[in-house]
């Protein structure tokens, strides 16, 4: 199943207070919001998808428990970007300065800022070209790098600022180049 689009703009046009209101009112209900103000509501994931989810997450986070340069976001974590969108990537990353640019208020609601780099986990349930758009709108609202990862087709897409997707097949691991210095990536925890 992929993500319920709502247009609520012909009734009301939600402000980011109302939205992040919405969001606190429904926890049960995962919503992002694009940049035309429709709500998405999508669904949740299978358990594999979850569980590769996971792996990947505790990778992130022992690197930068290590490298101590920014701070990591999970799944459930909705930024408000340049756009106007509210995107939640299956990981995050930002440097700790841009981080501490941001008030208390901003950085306890929907942070209003594009991460450096993000990560989309595909489940079987995802659009290939509804993720492949949502990986560009993050390029073109600051994102430095951006993986797609699809475990169906074994294949990785690396988006850059500036530079054409790249498309692997079948890596063995990917690095976060000069954004996440150090960062190496062992897909074996997904092409299981």
């Amino acid at each position: 199943m992929t993500a319920i689009t709502i247009n609520l703009n012909p009734i009301i046009e939600l402000t980011d207070n109302q939205f992040y209101q919405l969001c606190r009112e429904n926890p049960e209900v995962k919503f992002e919001r694009n940049a035309s103000g429709k709500l998405l509501i999508m669904p949740p994931t299978g358990g594999e998808t979850g569980n590769r989810n996971f792996e990947i997450s505790i990778e992130f986070g022992i690197w930068n428990r290590q490298i101590k340069l920014g701070i990591c976001f999970d799944s459930s974590t909705c930024f408000k970007l340049p756009n106007g969108a509210n995107r939640s990537p299956d990981v995050a990353w930002i440097r700790q300065d841009r981080w501490d640019a941001l008030t208390p208020e901003q950085k306890e609601k929907f942070p209003p800022i594009a991460p450096d780099f993000v990560l989309e986990l595909m489940s079987s349930s995802d659009s290939l070209r509804e993720t492949q758009a949502k990986m560009q709108e993050y390029i073109d609202n600051e994102v430095k790098l951006g993986w797609l990862i699809n475990p169906k087709m074994r294949q990785v897409e690396i988006y850059r600022i500036g530079k054409p997707v790249e498309i692997l097949a079948s890596p063995q691991e990917l690095s976060g180049e000069d954004i996440l210095p150090g960062f190496i990536l062992n897909l074996s925890i997904i092409w299981r």
